[in-house]
């Protein structure tokens, strides 16, 4: 098993279609990486669910995730599962969220996500930061698309509990999924850590990475 950094990370950026995409797909690595970096800046971009319960749920999430982070975090309110008809608007959300940070990391769907709004917001952000390492998450969901992924976190045994707890604390409104319990969550999690000789990991789609093994 080959391990690679990243070098230090000062800024990432975290963007979903949803409120709890991020916190399901990375929520993991977000509280690896704003533990062991304290005042790590995280800029956070979610297109939907803005002005109700669904981003206070969010905005109550995301801090939990990101302890000790500068946490920036937007909301908007593109419909849930129109993103395709509302392509510039998260356009130029992506953009705008790119001139405003330079992340050392960008936290992303996958662009093979079954989900549309998911894959379409994958694509923006692959165009918006074509610089810059893209890690995209995988949500479980009943489309059945988890793929063969290529890059792991490892999370020890008390951040991967941590992550269902919050997950389970924070989002209320999604409990009654038939999906949204403990099982699916820290199943896949043992599964992903098996693939990368861990207990528990997430797991993540690279679509471009360069390499700089000269230093």
């Amino acid at each position: 098993m080959i391990r690679l950094g990243t070098g230090p990370l000062e800024r990432i950026a975290a963007v979903g279609a949803h409120c709890d995409d991020i916190a399901i797909g990375a929520g993991g690595t977000l509280l690896t990486m704003c533990r062991a970096r304290p005042g790590l800046r995280v800029d956070a971009l979610v297109l939907s669910g803005g002005g109700g319960e669904r981003e206070r749920e969010e905005r109550a999430a995301l801090s939990a995730f990101c302890p000790g982070a500068d946490l920036r975090l937007t909301v908007l309110k593109l419909p849930d599962g129109r993103l395709p008809a509302r392509w510039e608007e998260a356009k130029d959300a992506v953009e705008e969220l790119r001139t405003r940070t330079d992340p050392d990391l960008v936290l992303a769907p996958r662009t093979d996500d079954a989900h549309q709004d998911h894959r379409g917001l994958a694509k923006l952000v692959t165009t918006a930061f074509r610089d810059h390492l893209v890690l995209g998450y995988e949500i479980v969901k009943w489309d059945g698309d988890l793929g063969r992924p290529s890059a792991y976190q490892p999370l020890s045994p008390g951040t991967a509990e941590d992550k269902v707890r919050l997950l389970q604390e924070h989002y209320p409104s999604q409990r009654h999924r038939p999906w949204y319990d403990r099982e699916a969550f820290l199943g896949l999690a043992r599964i992903r850590g098996i693939e990368c000789q861990e207990r528990y990991a997430e797991a993540f789609a690279v679509t471009k990475l360069t390499l700089d093994l000269g230093e």
